[in-house]
């Protein structure tokens, strides 16, 4: 179990990196408790908490929350939904923009796209679901490349591995290298919602649930909108 009470042990996905980093700071301003985070991609951050390592909290996809609670590896009156973002495209710099500002157009894009970069996260799951919705993923599979865990799919279009990038506008909008089309069309708009839990080995509970209540508190949406998040 985790001994060191002035400090608060977190892990998170790449999404929330930013935006967590930025509102643990403010909140050790205020209480003057550190907070220790860790953000790798999600899968690896699931299995780090599956596999039991000390952590007091973690920050991932709801579906992923879940599932750890449903594992036990989380406690589930600790589930605290923090923030949302919408997924968003993007292209290497320079390269021309697409147009995405309607359902149509949209697909027409992806059909048209020499390479389609997407992630091992929850905004890879939900693109494959949406070309499954079209009835064109058999024919767009061959040039879908996946990001590594841990890489922001918008480093594949950075380097010129992929035509369109897709994943979260947070993640995507502190890239360098790209240039950020927009969210997709409010017809097939797709939100990834970012859940906080306590571990289920802390010993600090109550000062995690402090740190949430202060990340959904309307302090922090302004925060959360500079880095590409919605509240909830």
């Amino acid at each position: 179990m985790l001994q060191n009470q002035t400090m608060l042990k977190l892990i998170s996905s790449m999404a929330t990196r930013q935006i967590l980093a930025e509102l643990a700071g403010r909140w050790t301003d205020t209480t003057g408790i550190e907070v220790s985070l860790e953000s790798v991609g999600g899968v690896d951050a699931a299995q780090r908490v599956r596999d039991g390592e000390a952590f007091d909290g973690v920050v991932l996809a709801s579906s992923a929350i879940d599932a750890l609670i449903a594992s036990a590896q989380v406690l589930a009156a600790s589930r605290v939904d923090l923030m949302q973002s919408s997924i968003a495209v993007a292209v290497k710099a320079g390269a021309p923009l697409p147009d995405i500002s309607s359902e149509a157009a949209l697909r027409q894009a992806i059909e048209s796209a020499a390479a389609i970069g997407y992630s091992t996260g929850p905004s890879g799951t939900a693109l494959v679901k949406l070309l499954e919705k079209w009835g064109v993923l058999n024919v767009v599979q061959p040039r879908m490349v996946q990001a590594p865990p841990g890489v922001p799919a918008g480093m594949l279009a950075a380097r010129g591995v992929a035509t369109l990038a897709f994943q979260q506008l947070s993640e995507l909008m502190h890239l360098e290298g790209i240039t950020v089309v927009g969210t997709l069309p409010a017809a097939v708009s797709i939100t990834t919602v970012f859940t906080g839990a306590s571990c289920a080995a802390s010993i600090q509970s109550q000062a995690l649930a402090d740190l949430f209540a202060f990340m959904v508190s309307s302090s922090a949406l302004a925060s959360k909108q500079r880095h590409g998040m919605q509240g909830i």
